[in-house]
């Protein structure tokens, strides 16, 4: 008896011993994050997108117990990297750095995902399309240039960085606005526009201001307009395209999402972390010097504004390409 007594006392143990054990790791395991997070790029390394993305993951490290590990998807204009992570695991240990293409590309049925299929967390950066032409142009005001465009139909050459793309759409709606007409010249990206417009091979691009400050400070360039709701810090003398009665506001956006159906404890979490983030001096300072605009919003306003870009550039696709 006193042996048959032992031996379940020991089971008896054992069986807490276990269950402590079992409890210990199913709770640890239920702590998000307990693993590293993937955050998908859809663009390649160096580019604007990439760098904002580093930046903010590296201000973040110290606010996640496990790694943020950068990973570049590129293809297709951005539609494989956001594909990935629109159709990912919704645990919150894959984002995504959503941009404007978001918008445009299924319009143009470019993509196999909507804006729908993600939820945003925050907008991190907004850089608004401006109109810049070369200095010795012989415009110095937008009005002067628009008339000029306006009286001259289909001739002024403006660049953009490919048919469909964010700038070519800029320019359609500033025609809209403007009841003007350009002769609209794709190239592989703004740099190469930016390269045409210094050569004298096109009149004006649509980029925004941040693509274009060296050579505005260099003055080979100036811009005319920028298509936002106020006058930007670093270009405090240049005037909105509203101050002189045109209701364009377009440009492009940089920011993070995860799959629609993520939870929201772990949404509050990302949210938290990367909140404290975008507020680091370090992730401040890098922005001003790299010449980029921190531009917070949080899920409802980013939210709202995904959905309004999505309906803007749906109709505006329908004009200008269908």
């Amino acid at each position: 008896m006193k042996n048959s007594s032992k031996r379940l006392l020991c089971m008896v143990l054992v069986l807490i011993l276990v269950g402590t054990f079992t409890s210990g790791c199913a709770k640890k395991d239920s702590v998000f994050p307990n693993k590293t997070i993937n955050m998908i790029v859809p663009f390649s390394a160096g580019g604007g997108t990439d760098i904002v993305t580093r930046a903010v993951a590296d201000a973040a490290k110290d606010y996640f117990p496990e790694s943020l590990v950068i990973v570049n998807k590129t293809g297709a204009g951005g539609a494989l990297g956001m594909g990935e992570g629109a159709n990912a695991k919704p645990d919150g240990y894959t984002l995504t750095t959503i941009t404007v293409e978001l918008t445009i590309l299924p319009p143009q049925n470019l993509a196999s995902f909507t804006s729908k299929d993600f939820r945003p967390i925050m907008q991190i950066n907004a850089e608004p399309a401006s109109i810049t032409v070369r200095a010795d142009a012989p415009w110095n005001t937008v009005e002067e240039f628009l008339t000029y465009v306006k009286e001259n139909e289909g001739k002024v050459k403006a660049g953009n960085s490919g048919v469909g793309a964010i700038y070519h759409l800029a320019a359609a709606y500033v025609e809209d606005e403007a009841g003007v007409k350009f002769n609209h010249v794709p190239y592989e990206g703004a740099a190469p526009a930016i390269a045409a417009l210094l050569g004298g091979h096109i009149d004006v691009v649509m980029v925004s201001p941040a693509e274009v400050a060296s050579q505005v400070e260099a003055g080979e360039l100036k811009i005319l307009a920028v298509a936002d709701n106020e006058r930007l810090e670093t270009f405090p003398d240049v005037p909105t395209l509203k101050e002189s009665g045109y209701d364009v506001v377009i440009g492009v956006w940089r920011g993070l999402a995860v799959p629609a159906d993520t939870p929201d404890d772990v949404v509050n979490v990302l949210r938290e972390g990367f909140s404290k983030a975008v507020a680091e001096d370090k992730f401040v300072t890098f922005m001003e010097n790299s010449g980029l605009s921190l531009a917070v919003l949080d899920e409802e306003e980013y939210t709202e504004k995904i959905n309004r870009e999505a309906e803007l550039y749906k109709e505006l696709i329908d004009k200008v390409l269908k």
